[in-house]
């Protein structure tokens, strides 16, 4: 005979025997367990949320304390072992739940089961990487014994011609690495002993794996993207370096001598600068255009602009970002915004975002109220911030003159090739950084960041290798293990674009509609595979992404 379960107290504090429990009786009693947590869940997403936006407004000590301190008490919630074992034993027995309760409990079982480690080392680790993470929006680089911003230093670096200057400037871009290097890597250590109390190999392995992947099948979805781009890519890179050599009157070109620091996007083409077609627009301008835009397609945005935080201020974020507040339809975002082209993507991008949020079905649990994945909403995001290059959207929106913005369409056509290229690139870059760095945060990181660069960006390794610059990029901590979304993202981008808005105008309404069924209402509903197999008729795959490629490239 087997034994009757352990004596496990509910919720409410009533002692209850599970294994006596019928089928029916445990499914009720899962009901009421997920109730309690739905409840208890909300308040504290909602601490986490109201918190960690004061501190990413003002960047105070106080705020950051009470983020740390709300993320924290979540983390002790889910690391309750009583009420995981619990929870684990009612989903076990239950029988007859819906699809969505099921989906509902699984998501609360994933929520924790990732945080089933000792209390010391979530508390170290939350505090660590609070540490971290207002190093990286308080400090401001020195230039010539004066302070600035990355925004400012971004606009130097673009229009500056001199090739020294120009290696300064990217210099003071990188100034945060070594303050955070080592508090990075000391990170990576304890993170990776929380993933060793869990039975995973390392904190890399547990995240993708608590993102619903296969590690092995994630590597090989990168691996093939080097392979599928490699040709396409040394072209197109040819190209740009010949540009750049002429510009800067150089015979090799150094990584200081594209815009962008870490080379994740492509600088203008000796073509077409996007910025001139924003010149004499002001940084409201930008906002007023994005919500025009999603004004055409049936996409509210002006309850999110309400409470969002736009442009620059000191101890603010030098980042954008979206923000579900409370996940009942509070939702914003935060960008630090100027008249050029990339802030106008960045504004589209951080308002699909929020569009995303916006629509999902408020019937939904508190914890399916979210994307279908993370990389879902990337590649919303990342299919609207593309437009502000675009053609037909310069006309309509920026009231760029249709002759003009058709002399640059095809020179625009090739520098957005050029951007899906460059962007893939890096990301593949990060993904193996990132996965070394937990698989040995001992080895020398600023090392294999560079071979990576060389042997991927084909971007030749400077003579100050032995300079963290790696640890200069935020995403290291604010969002660890995550940048592999973003391309995941740019494929189901493409996707969703072969598929369901096929043919469409980029301002027809039935856009709004359209995403609003498939794939903002549904939520966390399903998971991804199939999420995406409902919104867009077909597996995931990245034949659509390669077919975009071909198609520009032609």
């Amino acid at each position: 005979m087997k034994p009757l379960r352990a004596m496990i107290p509910l919720l409410g504090g009533i002692m209850i025997s599970l294994g006596s429990l019928s089928a029916n009786e445990a499914a009720d009693q899962l009901r009421a367990f997920l109730k309690q947590y739905q409840q208890e869940y909300h308040r504290m997403y909602c601490d986490i949320s109201y918190s960690w936006w004061e501190a990413a407004v003002t960047g105070s000590e106080e705020a950051f304390a009470k983020s740390s301190e709300a993320q924290l008490a979540l983390s002790t919630y889910h690391a309750d072992a009583e009420k995981f074992r619990q929870l684990r034993q009612l989903i076990d027995q239950a029988e007859g739940l819906t699809d969505l309760e099921k989906r509902e409990a699984h998501e609360a079982y994933r929520a924790f089961e990732q945080s089933q480690f000792p209390p010391e080392l979530m508390k170290k680790m939350i505090d660590l990487s609070s540490e971290i993470e207002q190093i990286f929006q308080t400090q401001r680089a020195t230039l010539d014994g004066e302070q600035y911003t990355n925004n400012e230093l971004l606009e130097m670096l673009e229009k500056e011609n001199d090739s020294q200057r120009r290696y300064e400037i990217w210099c003071a871009l990188k100034q945060v690495g070594p303050l955070v290097a080592p508090k990075l890597v000391e990170l990576a250590k304890v993170r990776n002993e929380a993933a060793h109390a869990l039975g995973y190999k390392n904190y890399w392995e547990m995240s993708v794996s608590f993102q619903d992947y296969d590690p092995a099948e994630l590597t090989k979805i990168f691996d093939e993207l080097i392979t599928a781009t490699d040709d396409i890519y040394a072209k197109v890179k040819g190209e740009l370096d010949e540009e750049l050599k002429t510009r800067f009157g150089v015979d090799e070109i150094k990584p200081w001598h594209y815009d962008n620091p870490f080379f994740q996007q492509a600088p203008p083409s000796c073509e077409i600068d996007p910025n001139i077609f924003y010149e004499g627009k002001t940084k409201e301008d930008i906002v007023a255009m994005a919500t025009a835009y999603y004004d055409s397609i049936g996409l509210e945005t002006r309850t999110i602009l309400a409470n969002s935080d736009l442009f620059e201020k000191p101890g603010k974020s030098q980042h954008g970002f979206c923000n579900n507040m409370n996940l009942e339809g509070d939702v914003r975002i935060l960008c630090n915004i100027k008249p050029t082209a990339e802030w106008q993507d960045t504004q589209l991008h951080e308002l699909g975002h929020s569009v995303y949020d916006l629509n999902v079905d408020q019937t939904l649990p508190y914890n399916l109220r979210g994307p279908a994945h993370i990389f879902t909403t990337e590649g919303i995001a990342m299919m609207f911030g593309a437009l502000a290059r675009d053609p037909d959207w310069l006309v309509t929106y920026a009231g760029v003159d249709r002759e003009k913005a058709d002399a640059a369409a095809k020179a625009l056509r090739r520098q957005r090739l050029r951007e899906q290229l460059i962007f893939c690139r890096f990301t593949i870059v990060m993904f193996q950084v990132e996965r070394a760095l937990y698989e040995n945060p001992d080895a020398d990181i600023s090392a294999l960041w560079w071979d990576k660069a060389d042997q991927i960006q084909k971007m030749p390794c400077p003579e100050r290798s032995a300079e963290p610059d790696w640890a200069s990029k935020p995403h290291f901590v604010i969002a660890p293990v995550y940048y592999h979304n973003y391309m995941l993202g740019e494929l189901f981008a493409s996707q969703l674009r072969q598929t369901i808005l096929k043919g469409l105008a980029i301002n027809d309404p039935k856009i709004g509609a359209l995403l609003t069924e498939r794939v903002f209402a549904p939520g966390d509903r399903y998971n991804w595979k199939e999420f995406v197999r409902r919104a867009t008729g077909e597996e995931f795959s990245p034949k659509a992404f390669a077919y975009e490629l071909e198609k520009e490239a032609q």
